[in-house]
């Protein structure tokens, strides 16, 4: 049987933390997934609970659950690349090592990151800061691991080229903390083509090296190649299309990485108050590698009863 390590987003809230957050990817049919640990679009978090935490980590061990295959994704408003206020940046920098510890806390490894957005600043200047930064923040050998996400080079974003994620690897210290989370969409986005993706992990071995491949975030696109957009998309409705992500998803130089989807969720009526994960529905078909046309409206069925 191949070896196949997915999950997706989750949930985690202060209720029931880190356990509530294994038994909605248990729900998924999930051997692994990924969270905030609070809301993405704000700084605001509750105290680590020590019980649910313990609950939660005796539950993965029983359901074969590897925590070492577990992400925690860091708040997007968090912007390394631009330090024009002084205040900004460096409340950006003491917010990700809190981040940092709450993974410690929680018994997480990994944390990816978006690098960040220069705005304005130029290329090389944004680079420069971002490098300044996790050089403060991964001040010691020892921690949770950094993993720099691909970023499809919306406005000033960076990390949209394998040469920009190599350059601030190069510049931290402690780059044995730092290793890279892949996005199909965002691959897509930034103009890598996806239809031969061996080719691309070629050129990614070349330029940084295949043992620096942390996690995969597996998303299809509403965006056509080199569009700059980042927008996801459910498996196999957008461009980059199923057989392409079953690929990717089954490659055998990437299956000890672990694949988190971030797919939209459903509207059943057509608003946004009534939407639903597709990933229990969007699991089944990755692992019977058959593409389900009829996908949406099988989870608004699925939540309809």
């Amino acid at each position: 049987m191949e070896k196949l390590i997915i999950g997706s987003h989750v949930s985690f809230n202060k209720e029931e933390g880190l356990l509530g957050s294994v038994k909605e990817a248990l729900n998924y049919d999930s051997n692994t997934f990924m969270f905030y640990t609070g809301a993405p679009q704000n700084t605001i978090r509750a105290k680590i609970d020590e019980k649910t935490t313990k609950e939660g980590q005796k539950l993965m061990l029983d359901k074969n659950i590897d925590i070492n295959d577990v992400i925690i994704h860091a708040p997007y408003i968090v912007n390394l690349a631009n330090n024009k206020d002084e205040n900004k940046f460096d409340f950006s920098i003491n917010f990700l090592k809190q981040e940092l510890k709450r993974a410690e806390i929680l018994g997480i490894k990994k944390v990816v990151l978006h690098p960040g957005s220069h705005v304005g600043l130029g290329k090389e200047e944004g680079l420069k800061n971002i490098i300044n930064a996790l050089n403060i923040i991964l001040d010691k050998k020892e921690g949770p691991i950094i993993c720099l996400e691909t970023m499809a080079g919306k406005g000033t974003e960076l990390g949209k080229t394998f040469e920009e994620i190599k350059t601030i690897i190069d510049g931290v210290k402690n780059k044995e903390r730092l290793l890279v989370c892949l996005d199909t969409c965002h691959l897509n986005d930034a103009g890598y083509d996806l239809n031969d993706f061996d080719r691309l992990l070629d050129n990614f071995d070349k330029i940084i090296g295949l043992n620096k491949i942390g996690c995969i975030h597996i998303n299809d696109s509403k965006n056509e190649k080199d569009a700059h957009k980042d927008r996801h998309e459910n498996i196999g409705f957008g461009t980059i299309g199923f057989e392409n992500l079953i690929k990717i998803i089954y490659n055998e130089k990437l299956k000890e990485v672990p694949k988190i989807l971030e797919t939209p969720y459903v509207s059943i009526s057509g608003g946004k108050d009534r939407t639903f994960p597709p990933y229990k529905k969007e699991i089944e078909m990755i692992k019977e590698k058959k593409y389900n046309p009829n996908l949406l409206e099988d989870i608004r069925d699925y939540n309809k009863s």
